[in-house]
């Protein structure tokens, strides 16, 4: 292939990229403008929760109230934007893939947003209670008055929540990424003291200093890349054997032609 086939097929490449993102972009803009929308009746429901009614809210900056309602809108926008964002990503990789793999995988888009959903269900009903009631009583135990901003609250309730959310993104992400052949659950389990390590430091970092919180928060991520495993080692086998099947069928007929 000549140097300027090359250069030709990666403009059409960065072009047909830089069009999905495009597409990412405006739906999410459109996500963004409804999210405005339904912004307050979220953020009255999640200031209605019991957490939040132990604690006296209160606002520092003139800003503070714009800037609650803009990021309830942004998670708002990037929920329903979850499900398009892979379906880009799998439209953008597309032309690579086979017949069977391009049906195989636009399968997994619907799943985005319901792993998504629990994810966000995990973290905000379990795991920040735990962590919101550990720093909580910390604060207390040291004589401390506790004055909240709206701010300080949301804020330390989506770092918590997001990260979650994102991370059960995973067995998608590795079904998809083996459906490729990118990955595959040998070099996932090569991989697995590295992953294992990520995800404790990640539990970790996003729990409270006490062993109860980071082992119940750890235990799921960890069987979540266990489970990424064995989604894996499905796939992969289903592979080798479709391609076991297509090498014998090319044998013969190689066969055929001899005689």
């Amino acid at each position: 292939m000549s140097e300027q086939v090359k250069d030709m097929a990666l403009v059409e490449h960065l072009g047909e990229l830089r069009k999905r993102i495009i597409i990412v972009l405006v739906v999410f803009v459109a996500g963004l403008i409804g999210g405005l929308f339904v912004a307050d009746p979220i953020y009255h429901y999640l200031t209605a929760a019991e957490e939040a009614k132990n604690f006296e809210l209160h606002a520092f900056s003139f800003w503070d109230g714009i800037g609650i309602y803009m990021k309830i809108a942004a998670i708002f926008s990037l929920v329903i934007s979850v499900p398009l964002i892979f379906y880009q990503l799998w439209a953008f990789v597309k032309p690579g893939l086979r017949k069977e793999e391009q049906k195989a995988a636009i399968r997994y888009v619907p799943y985005a947003f319901l792993l998504f959903i629990v994810g966000i269900t995990f973290g905000y009903y379990v795991v920040f209670p735990m962590t919101l009631s550990f720093t909580t009583t910390i604060t207390q135990s040291m004589g401390l008055q506790e004055t909240y901003g709206i701010t300080n609250y949301l804020n330390f309730m989506f770092n918590l929540v997001l990260p979650l959310a994102l991370l059960f993104e995973l067995p998608l992400v590795v079904m998809f990424l083996t459906k490729i052949r990118i990955l595959n659950p040998l070099r996932l389990r090569k991989m697995r003291k590295l992953a294992y390590f990520a995800l404790v430091f990640i539990a970790v970092v996003i729990t409270p200093p006490d062993f109860i919180s980071d082992f119940l928060v750890t235990i799921p991520l960890l069987l979540l890349y266990e489970f990424s495993v064995f989604l894996s080692s499905v796939i992969y086998r289903k592979q080798l054997e479709a391609d076991m099947e297509r090498d014998s069928r090319y044998i013969r007929v190689d066969e055929e032609d001899g005689l």
